[in-house]
């Protein structure tokens, strides 16, 4: 009876959010060992099935770094990044197309539909849904004092996001799993960084949530410490000192984006633990950190 009655509590305390976010859409980035683990994997999908069956609208935009990076090892190729994103060559499109458009994709939609969802798979090139361009990458040279151009490949970035697609399905009860490549102005195959792709879609769909999903508890301070609540002021600061680096670059900018799109607010959270999507979304303190104006 004891364990009836807590589960009654956490009901009771979900309400207030069920009602509040009915109808709202949530554009949720997918990627980590929530994709790699299984337990995690059938929690995520889980997640996206109920946060669907109570009127929540959820877009996924899904990853597959470290997959890409095994097979691109198994074929002798070594991968390389610069600013947190994959320098991409024409061997390596083929490899990433291979991978995200067609494994992965496949896979996430296979596992949400296993759990009674309906999920469609796309990518950027379906419906025209991402423009696209070839992204460029300048960097202070510290012997001339001169900005360099850094060449990542055929790594793209979002010029527009054209949403009719995603509203399609949406309206029909889909749930729309995309995979972050798209074709260039010269039909070119263009690999996307997700995170970006996420913050875009998001300010697209006018989001009422942004969503992150890492292998880390969320942003933390020089002493280690989590910061739960972060403005956009601070990020500067942060970028500037080094406590925000890396393959967290990209997130906070996707999250800048998404706020600046008017997203109600962004989050990023750790993807290890269980059902993070709902402990983020259906409680009072949420994990991770939030990022807001």
């Amino acid at each position: 009876m004891k364990k009836s009655i807590e589960k009654a509590k956490v009901l009771i305390e979900s309400l207030p959010y069920i009602r509040k976010f009915s109808g709202k859409t949530f554009v949720i980035k997918y990627g980590g060992a929530a994709m790699v683990d299984e337990e995690l994997k059938d929690a995520f999908a889980q997640d996206i099935v109920l946060l669907n069956l109570i009127g929540i609208r959820p877009v996924i935009v899904h990853g597959g770094g470290p997959k890409i990076n095994k097979t691109m090892e198994q074929m002798g190729k070594t991968p390389i990044f610069i600013h947190g994103q994959r320098v991409t060559d024409e061997e390596t499109i083929d490899i990433v197309e291979m991978v995200l458009g067609g494994l992965i994709n496949k896979q996430i939609v296979s596992l949400i539909n296993n759990h009674g969802g309906f999920a469609v798979g796309l990518s950027g090139k379906d419906g025209n849904l991402i423009n696209a361009k070839k992204k460029i990458i300048k960097k202070m040279s510290p012997e001339t004092g001169v900005p360099e151009i850094i060449d990542l490949g055929l790594v793209g970035e979002v010029v527009k996001i054209n949403p009719k697609i995603l509203t399609s399905i949406d309206e029909s009860g889909f749930i729309p799993v995309i995979a972050p490549i798209s074709a260039g102005p010269k039909n070119e195959t263009l690999n996307i960084n997700a995170d970006y792709v996420a913050g875009e879609v998001a300010a697209a769909l006018n989001a009422e949530k942004l969503v992150l999903l890492t292998d880390v508890e969320g942003i933390k301070d020089k002493k280690d410490k989590l910061i739960s609540s972060l403005s956009t002021k601070k990020i500067k600061t942060l970028v500037a000192n080094k406590t925000i680096s890396g393959g967290m670059l990209p997130k906070v900018q996707a999250c800048q984006n998404a706020l600046n799109g008017k997203v109600g607010k962004t989050h990023i959270i750790d993807g290890r633990i269980p059902h993070a999507l709902l402990l983020e979304i259906f409680t009072e303190t949420g994990i991770g950190t939030e990022i807001v104006l």
